[in-house]
């Protein structure tokens, strides 16, 4: 089995990082490929409000849309989530949050390689229920779920040297010009973008495969020739 290393960015708020997200995941299944996968920090509003807006008046402010124009773009969005076993229910999501302090939590959630768990669990939250996913005291309810101590989570999230690490992250995808998410940093060398379909990620993963085993057989030679 042939091993990659992945780091989407994402923000917990994109509606469509889980529908990229469960795309790419079923790309490598089908092709049998062994991932280590990480997240890193895309902070779509950092300076929201912590009470959050609404998302009608967010799209009004951002992009000048009327009712009608939010209602068709909700109703094709839900469906091509449906398509990727991804389930948003507008009827309860109604706010946008600022997610700085889930941002803060999944960086410790790689500390016990509990990431994509903690992501399962913030995505059905929010996308599902609606929750305050910037709320404190939820956080520290997910924390504890996922193993982490409660205690701990609640120093460590008021931390500078938390704040600092999260920001550090941001480091690694701005050498590749991330300007929408998802996005997927493939072997730290590669960039795939777009909530793309299952055929779109297996094509493209397929690609970078045989691009690698290329540039390491070639590394190969070089070492024997030395």
């Amino acid at each position: 089995m042939k091993k990659l290393h992945i780091a989407m960015v994402h923000d917990l708020v994109c509606s469509w990082c889980p529908i990229g997200y469960n795309n790419i995941k079923a790309a490598i299944n089908n092709l049998n490929i062994d991932v280590d996968f990480h997240f890193l920090p895309y902070e779509l509003n950092p300076d929201m409000d912590k009470k959050g807006e609404l998302i009608e008046s967010y799209f009004t402010r951002r992009m000048g849309w009327n009712e009608s124009q939010l209602h068709d773009y909700q109703e094709s969005l839900v469906e091509t989530a449906e398509n990727a076993n991804v389930t948003i229910d507008f009827s309860k999501r109604k706010y946008y949050y600022n997610t700085r302090n889930a941002h803060l939590l999944m960086h410790l959630a790689k500390k016990i390689n509990k990431q994509e768990a903690l992501n399962g669990l913030l995505v059905k939250a929010y996308f599902n229920e609606g929750l305050d996913i910037n709320n404190l005291s939820y956080l520290l309810e997910i924390a504890e779920e996922i193993g982490l101590d409660k205690i701990a989570v609640k120093k460590a999230l008021t931390s500078t040297q938390l704040y600092q690490e999260l920001d550090k992250k941001t480091e690694r995808y701005k050498a590749f010009n991330v300007s929408s998410i998802p996005a997927f940093i493939i072997n730290n060398s590669a960039l795939i973008s777009g909530a793309n379909s299952v055929d779109f990620f297996q094509n493209a993963l397929s690609k970078l495969l045989d691009k690698f085993d290329i540039e390491q057989k070639q590394y190969n030679t070089y070492l024997t020739r030395r």
